[in-house]
């Protein structure tokens, strides 16, 4: 047997990784556990408008191209780089992650493999490969190690910086001074005052933020419930000030059917506290009041503008289409002529984007890489899903209907990443800890 391990180096990094597994499951190093925080720390903190302001051209066309990917995602590489290193064997650790995580490990070498194609063809989109589809992967596969302290300090993080981004909004709102406004190579769009906050694009800003609500509202069950209360409130108004139309609907809809459905089920369950009952009706006959003071001092005014004019949005979600009757078959399938591409799109007044992500993928690296992104996307999501309780449903839900509102997935984003940190953390199911206390409960 010996003789065989000795032959077999693949066999050795499994087993090494697999003696290993209980020691790293319990806890994990400081500094692993530092910069998997910090990872959260940055991706929520620092935009592009904020990097700029250091000379770090993160959203613009031209610079350095180590300046294309988040700092966020340095330090994540950095953090497994020092884990794989301290958990005695690099190849060995690796192995382990992956088996944890199969799904993230094949996103991961899906993606990879398809930035070398979009280098080797000279296509645009290297760094999104990375920071939209290779950061979230390699974060989900860290996360494996079950560290409770990393994962209660990480969702401190996460709820103090949505907080700050909140009240930022409404700051910004209020004053109508950007702090930290979107940049594209520097020039700042002096026509576009929807607030910025710290995660810099608007839409941006209201897609984190409608994920994060409904998140409040189905998770984060270790926050008592007037303390969620307050933040959905929060968040909420700060929607508002993002001027997201297809985030604010999805975010009014799903949390309505949310507490319809966890209502009925309280009043069959006959748990109803009678003070609870009396502060709900008593909070929902206030609202209306305050639903009605807050539109006549003009709060809802920039929102209810960009339903009335949408500065193009539902045109271009139209004239997208006519793309493809100027392709032939090989070019859908490998994609088309960049220049041939960018000419169709100034003709049919596309120069904002695609506003959908499949579209934009499948006119961009063509339909066979597309198909394949997806396979490891769908498979992703679900592995997601199963590390978390039942509840996670309802972001999830809202994140794959706002997902196909812009170009989302298909262009350069940390967007996947903050939804993997958010659903991870607020959504740990309670019995992972039994399961590690008492292992015999667990089985």
């Amino acid at each position: 047997m010996a003789a065989v391990r000795a032959t077999n180096p693949a066999a050795s990094w499994t087993e090494a990784g697999q003696a290993a597994a209980p020691r790293a499951g319990n806890s994990v190093d400081w500094v692993t556990r530092f910069g998997l925080v910090a990872t959260v720390a940055l991706l929520f903190a620092v935009s592009g408008g904020m990097l700029w302001l250091v000379g770090y051209n993160y959203d613009g066309l031209i610079g350095n191209p180590a300046t294309k990917i988040h700092p966020s995602t340095y330090v994540l590489v950095l953090a497994f780089v020092w884990r794989s290193c301290t958990f005695g064997n690099p190849v060995g650790y690796t192995i382990h992650v992956a088996d944890r995580r199969p799904a993230s490990a094949l996103l991961a070498v899906i993606s990879i493999f398809l930035l070398i194609i979009v280098i080797v063809r000279q296509r645009p989109g290297m760094a999104g490969m990375i920071d939209t589809f290779v950061t979230p992967a390699l974060l989900v596969m860290m996360l494996s190690e079950n560290d409770e302290r990393t994962f209660a300090r990480m969702q401190t993080v996460v709820h103090a910086i949505m907080t700050a981004n909140a009240l930022l909004a409404l700051f910004e709102f209020a004053t109508k001074t950007l702090i930290f406004p979107y940049r594209l190579d520097g020039e700042v769009f002096v026509s576009d005052l929807r607030s910025t906050a710290l995660q810099g694009h608007p839409l941006a800003n209201a897609t984190i933020t409608s994920i994060y609500v409904l998140a409040l509202l189905s998770g984060s069950r270790s926050l008592s419930m007037p303390m969620r209360l307050g933040l959905v409130g929060l968040q909420f108004a700060a929607l508002v000030a993002f001027g997201g139309r297809s985030a604010m609907v999805t975010t009014i809809v799903l949390g309505a059917i949310y507490l319809l459905f966890t209502g009925v089920a309280y009043l069959r369950r006959g748990r109803i506290s009678l003070p609870g009952a009396a502060l709900a009706v008593m909070l929902a006959s206030l609202l209306p009041v305050v639903f009605a003071m807050l539109f006549s001092y003009g709060f809802f005014d920039a929102l209810l503008e960009r339903f009335v004019s949408d500065s193009g949005s539902a045109n271009a979600r139209v004239e997208m289409f006519e793309l493809f009757k100027h392709l032939e078959l090989r070019d859908l399938i490998v994609g088309p002529d960049i220049d041939l591409l960018e000419s169709m799109r100034r003709i049919n007044g596309l120069e904002q984007g695609i506003e959908n992500p499949i579209i934009r993928l499948i006119l961009y690296q063509g339909a066979f890489f597309t198909l394949l992104m997806l396979f490891g996307f769908t498979l992703f999501m679900h592995e997601v899903a199963r590390r978390c309780h039942p509840g996670i449903w309802l972001p999830m839900l809202g994140w794959l209907i706002l997902l196909n509102t812009s170009e989302s997935l298909a262009s350069k984003t940390t967007l996947m990443t903050k939804f993997v940190a958010i659903a991870l953390v607020l959504y740990r199911p309670a019995w992972v800890a039994v399961g590690r206390s008492a292992p015999g409960l667990r089985r």
